[in-house]
C-alpha cells in the first residue's frame, strides 16, 4: 500500500497556535515524523528487498498551515450507524475550530451525505461552541446520521463548491469513508480547494491499520454488563444457558473483548472462525457436556457469526443503503436450535437471550473513548487547517497517525485464528479450538 499523505499545496501561513507553543514548550509535528507499523527490534532492520519499513505520517499540528483560518467554512457529517462518541468528535471539531483556530464558520449537515443532495431538503446548522457544549453527553449525533446518498456524488461535490466548504469533516465506517475517498478525487480533479478529513467510526473495530476506532471501547464495555447478566440468569438455573449477541459483521472484536473482560463466557462464537452446530465435534455437542459437567454455560456470538449455516443462497440476500449485504439473525437462529436439541434428547433447559445492540450503539462514549474522540477531533482540524486531504486520523502503537482512506478502507481487520488474541480467548473460555466436524 501507498501510504504517502495527499496535501492541498504548499503550506505558508503561521500557526495560530504557535505563540501557545512558545509559552507552553510544546513541539510542531513535521511531516518527516513517521510511526512504524512494526516497533519490534527484529523488523527495525532493512527487509531483504531493501525496502523500507512501513511507516505512517505522524499526525498533529503543523508550524505552518494551508488555509487561513479566518477565511475557513468547514462542513461535518455523520453517517452510517449510530456509535458511541459521535458528539464528542462533532464539539472537539467545533471548539479546537473556534478556540484554537479562530476558525468560526462551521456547518453540520443532517443525515450524512443525504443533508448534502440538495433533492433531499434538509438544510445544514450552523456550529458554534454554544450549540456543542453539553452534546458530548448525550448518545447518537445532534446532526441525525443514515446510511448510503453516494450515489451522485458530483452533486455532493457541488453541494460543498456552492457553500464555498474548504474543510469536510466525514465521521462514519467503511462505506463513509469510501465517499470521502470519492469526493476528495473529484475535489482534486476539479481542482478545488477542499481538504477531506476522514475520522473512522467503525464499532466493529474493523478498519486496516488503525488500532483502534472510537465507540469500541464503549461497545464491548456496554457488552460486559449483558453477559455478566447472562451468566447471573444461567447460574441461578438449572441447565440454565445465557445467550448474548453482539455486533460484529465480519469482525469478532467485540464478543472477543467482552470475553477477555468478563472470563464468564465458555463459548465466543466469530465470523473468523467457522463451527458446526450439530456432529460429535459441534457446538451443540459441547454445550451439552458443559451443562453435564458445570450445569450453567454462557454464549457470546458475533451478529456476523456462522451465516453460511442459516443462509444456504448468498445471492438472495438483501443488502441496506450502504450496500452492506443484511445478516440473518444468528441470536435467534441459535436460540431455536439450542432448545430443539435438548428438547429431542429430553432434556430441560433454561434459555435466556439476550441482545443488546441498540442500547449499545445509542449509549453515550464512556470516560476513555471520550478522551479518544476528543483527540480525534482536535487531530482532524490539525491535518484540516495543514491542507492534508483524502486521509483519515486514526492510532498506530498508541500515536495518531494520518492514513490514506484508501489504505485504510482497502480490506477489513478481522481477528487471526492464529494470533496470541484469539489463544488467550480460548484460555479464557475452555472451548474447543476447533468445533469443526472431519
Amino acid at each position: 500500500m501507498n501510504f504517502q499523505i495527499k496535501n492541498l499545496g504548499n503550506r505558508n501561513i503561521p500557526s495560530p497556535l504557535k505563540n501557545i507553543f512558545q509559552k507552553s514548550g510544546s513541539q510542531f509535528i513535521s511531516d518527516n515524523s513517521r510511526v512504524l507499523y512494526d516497533v519490534s527490534i527484529k523488523s527495525n532492520k532493512k527487509q531483504n528487498n531493501n525496502k523500507p519499513e512501513i511507516s505512517f505520517e505522524k499526525a498533529g499540528p503543523r508550524e505552518k498551515i494551508y488555509f487561513d483560518p479566518s477565511k475557513v467554512r468547514a462542513a461535518i457529517i455523520t453517517c452510517g450507524g449510530l456509535c458511541p462518541g459521535f458528539n464528542n468528535v462533532i464539539r472537539a471539531i467545533v471548539t479546537e475550530s473556534f478556540y484554537m483556530y479562530k476558525s468560526c464558520t462551521i456547518f453540520g449537515f443532517p443525515y450524512g451525505y443525504h443533508g448534502l443532495n440538495p433533492e433531499n431538503g434538509y438544510k445544514p446548522i450552523e456550529l458554534n461552541p454554544n450549540n456543542v457544549k453539553d452534546i458530548h453527553n448525550s448518545g447518537g449525533t445532534i446532526l441525525g446520521s443514515s446510511r448510503g446518498g453516494t450515489d451522485d456524488m458530483d452533486k455532493i461535490v457541488d453541494t460543498l463548491e456552492r457553500f464555498n466548504i474548504n474543510i469536510l469533516y466525514a465521521i462514519g465506517g467503511d462505506g463513509t469513508l469510501r465517499g470521502a475517498h470519492e469526493i476528495a478525487k473529484i475535489a482534486l480533479k476539479r481542482k478545488l480547494n477542499l481538504s477531506v478529513i476522514g475520522v473512522p467510526k467503525t464499532i466493529d473495530n474493523d478498519l486496516s491499520y488503525v488500532q483502534r476506532s472510537f465507540g469500541f471501547e464503549t461497545a464491548f464495555s456496554k457488552a460486559v454488563d449483558s453477559v455478566n447478566a447472562a451468566h447471573v440468569e444461567a447460574k441461578g438455573a438449572p441447565n440454565g444457558i445465557g445467550l448474548v449477541k453482539v455486533m460484529g459483521r465480519h469482525s469478532g472484536f467485540i464478543a472477543a473483548s467482552a470475553t477477555l473482560a468478563t472470563s464468564e463466557v465458555n463459548f465466543v462464537l466469530i465470523p473468523e472462525v467457522p463451527f458446526d452446530i450439530e456432529g460429535e465435534n459441534g457446538l451443540l455437542a459441547h454445550i451439552e457436556k458443559r451443562l453435564a459437567n458445570r450445569y450453567h454455560a454462557v454464549i457470546c456470538v458475533a451478529e456476523g457469526a456462522a451465516q453460511d449455516l442459516i443462509i444456504k443462497d448468498p445471492s438472495h440476500q438483501k443488502k441496506d443503503a450502504s450496500g452492506n449485504l443484511k445478516l440473518a439473525d444468528i441470536g435467534l437462529y441459535l436460540q431455536n436450535r439450542i432448545q430443539r436439541y435438548f428438547d429431542s434428547r429430553n432434556i430441560t433447559i433454561n434459555l435466556k437471550y439476550i441482545d443488546p445492540s441498540y442500547i449499545i450503539r445509542s449509549a453515550p462514549a464512556n470516560p476513555n473513548d471520550s478522551i479518544f474522540c476528543t483527540i480525534l477531533g482536535q487531530y482532524a482540524v490539525h491535518a484540516g487547517m495543514a491542507g492534508k486531504t483524502d486521509i483519515i486520523i486514526g492510532q498506530w502503537n498508541n500515536v495518531f497517525t494520518h492514513i490514506p482512506i484508501e489504505a485504510a478502507t482497502h480490506k477489513r481487520n478481522q481477528i487471526n485464528p492464529n494470533s496470541m488474541f484469539w489463544k488467550d480467548i480460548l484460555a479464557a473460555t475452555g472451548q474447543p479450538e476447533n468445533m469443526k466436524n472431519n
